[in-house]
């Protein structure tokens, strides 16, 4: 009589986001879950989603396209045409990768208290925080497109899948740092200062409220290569490339080989981030009841 024996298996160590795959069930309860508790007593709830980017977008908007003259004008006919649509195309992009890095980094921590009394696939808890964003970010893409409709948007199949595209590449790198800082907040809560500076600098280090040729012409074509290879920028340009581009008269253009070099060079930097972010999360995981 012979018996198999399943080989040993270290204590708290998952599948990866194998896991979070076949746990869907769990991360829909996860994701609901953040909601109602980041909204419980609130008058405005889901609406804030709406009134914080126009907010931050107003701001910008008179500062940089009135104020520092961003804007194409008879005065400046150097500016960008529909500035609006080129700053609020780059901003919604961009609040949906520091909300979802923000929150990713500190939800093993957040939910500590879980993690210690029962077990379930610890990659939830980050990839769940993403997609709380991806809620947020469909009412400001809403607003974003009646806008882009309303300037005369009319754009061809290839630049509504480079929207597509740049979602994803952001998506992933959010997720897959978030993976890494989530895990590394555990041991190192210093870590948290690291992801908020991080989040500082992503704003104004993509063409979110300026063009990207000036930083061609300010870093020179060599440090323009490496500006441009950041999934955040490929992510900002790609949608500048849908929903503003086609509200002009298409004369700026777009960042040279941004569909054939520059997006595929964006989803390759931040797929290999993603499994970074895995195999670290998987290297630490084992002790976070302990640490927590």
């Amino acid at each position: 009589m012979t018996s198999t024996l399943s080989p040993l298996v270290r204590p708290g160590l998952g599948g990866g986001l194998g896991d979070v795959v076949r746990s869907r069930f769990l991360l829909k309860l996860l994701v609901r879950k953040e909601l109602k508790v980041r909204y419980r007593g609130s008058v405005l709830g889901l609406l804030w989603s709406y009134v914080k980017p126009g907010v931050q977008f107003v701001v910008f908007y008179v500062a940089l396209g009135v104020f520092l003259g961003l804007e194409r004008s008879p005065k400046n006919p150097d500016g960008l045409a529909n500035y609006a649509v080129y700053l609020f195309s780059g901003i919604v992009l961009i609040n949906f990768f520091t909300e979802a890095l923000g929150n990713a980094a500190r939800s093993i921590v957040g939910n500590g208290g879980l993690i210690k009394k029962i077990y379930l696939p610890r990659e939830l808890f980050p990839v769940a925080s993403v997609w709380v964003s991806a809620v947020h970010f469909f009412p400001q893409l809403v607003v974003l497109l009646i806008g882009c409709v309303v300037s005369g948007w009319r754009p061809n199949l290839l630049q509504l899948s480079a929207a597509v595209a740049g979602f994803i590449i952001v998506a992933l790198l959010a997720t897959g740092l978030g993976l890494l800082f989530g895990a590394a907040n555990v041991y190192f809560r210093d870590s948290e200062n690291i992801v908020d500076m991080l989040l500082m600098i992503a704003t104004w280090a993509s063409p979110v409220m300026y063009s990207w040729t000036m930083v061609r012409d300010k870093l020179g074509e060599g440090f323009y290569s490496v500006y441009q290879a950041n999934p955040v920028t490929v992510g900002v340009e790609a949608f500048h490339y849908a929903f503003w581009l086609p509200t002009t008269d298409q004369s700026a253009g777009i960042p040279p080989h941004l569909l054939s070099l520059w997006i595929p060079v964006g989803l390759a930097v931040s797929i290999v981030t993603l499994l970074l972010g895995q195999l670290t999360f998987r290297r630490l995981e084992g002790r976070f009841a302990q640490e927590l």
